[in-house]
């Protein structure tokens, strides 16, 4: 059995960088912490820390243990919080959600916004990673729900049911400069051979399809940039550096908040959204509104 004890002066030296430093947040003698370590490296038979010169680094081993006792002590101080609310004030449902890092955070706000709503029951917890990590963690039990641009891969043999959100054409955005010299050379999509393009990753489902899209209509834009994170691509092209595909269902919010210029849109190409579930027949209410309102409303057109 693991000792947890020893798994937490392990935890603070790691996080503080060296044992007086820990010493000192625990209020323990640095003896007392190293000696609480080698015994927990004698008791799981391998080095987690490693010494170069005067600095205490960790092993392979040892990274990989401190990424597992960051969760455990995550959990631990989630439940700690959870169980210290009154009676009276009556404890708030955790929800977590674990989002595809290709999936748009402007996506990902407005199908968690009604449970967002419900903010004095509810305690949102999101984590994005790849897909393949969060269906890992719902298949344990770890996750409630799953948000991605995909259904379940096939290939994966994880249990787990894909819930289709809806289905968005594409709006092409730009900067109020981009957006006026582009209107001059034409009509869309035409007017996007020479411009600046900036692309999704190669991970995200819509890459593929908006290539071939391109190669289709004969248009052969500029390409200047490619981003996992789509938040950065948006940020760069808030900040003129090119052309940048949207979801259209949430176009007109998005030019809002970026203070860009819609170019064109095609309903040709549709991004798909899927909530991923543990379950075939969901019994979760928060889950349910969750997908009941993106397939009413966010993609209701």
């Amino acid at each position: 059995m693991l000792n947890l004890n020893q798994l937490r002066c392990f935890w603070a030296v790691a996080r503080a960088g060296g044992v007086h430093r820990a010493s000192e947040n625990l209020h323990l003698t640095p003896q007392t912490l190293s000696g609480q370590i080698s015994k927990l490296e004698e008791s799981l038979g391998i080095a987690l820390f490693e010494r170069k010169g005067r600095r205490l680094l960790l092993t392979e081993d040892g990274r990989l243990a401190l990424s597992y006792a960051e969760e455990i002590f995550a959990a631990s101080h989630e439940l700690e919080e959870m169980l210290k609310q009154r009676p009276g004030q009556g404890r708030r449902r955790l929800l977590r959600v674990g989002i595809a890092d290709v999936v748009p955070k402007s996506i990902a706000h407005s199908l968690l916004a009604p449970a967002l709503r419900e903010a004095e029951t509810v305690r949102l917890v999101c984590r994005e990673d790849k897909l393949t990590r969060l269906l890992a963690d719902l298949a344990i039990h770890q996750l409630d729900m799953v948000i991605a641009d995909a259904p379940h891969p096939p290939g994966l043999d994880v249990n787990c049911y894909s819930h289709l959100l809806g289905k968005s054409g594409i709006a092409f955005v730009a900067s109020a400069n981009i957006a006026r010299e582009l209107k001059k050379k034409g009509s869309f999509p035409a007017n996007l051979t020479q411009a600046p393009l900036l692309l999704p990753g190669l991970d995200t489902a819509l890459r593929g399809p908006l290539m071939r899209w391109l190669a289709a209509e004969d248009v052969h834009p500029a390409i200047v940039g490619e981003f996992d994170d789509s938040a950065l691509m948006k940020d760069f092209g808030r900040a003129g550096a090119g052309v940048f595909p949207i979801p259209s269902a949430i176009a007109e919010r998005l030019c809002q908040q970026y203070a860009v210029k819609e170019v064109g849109r095609t309903e040709a190409l549709r991004e798909q959204f899927f909530a991923i579930t543990a379950e075939r027949r969901l019994s979760d209410p928060l889950v349910q509104d969750i997908i009941e309102a993106a397939r009413d409303r966010l993609f209701a057109d």
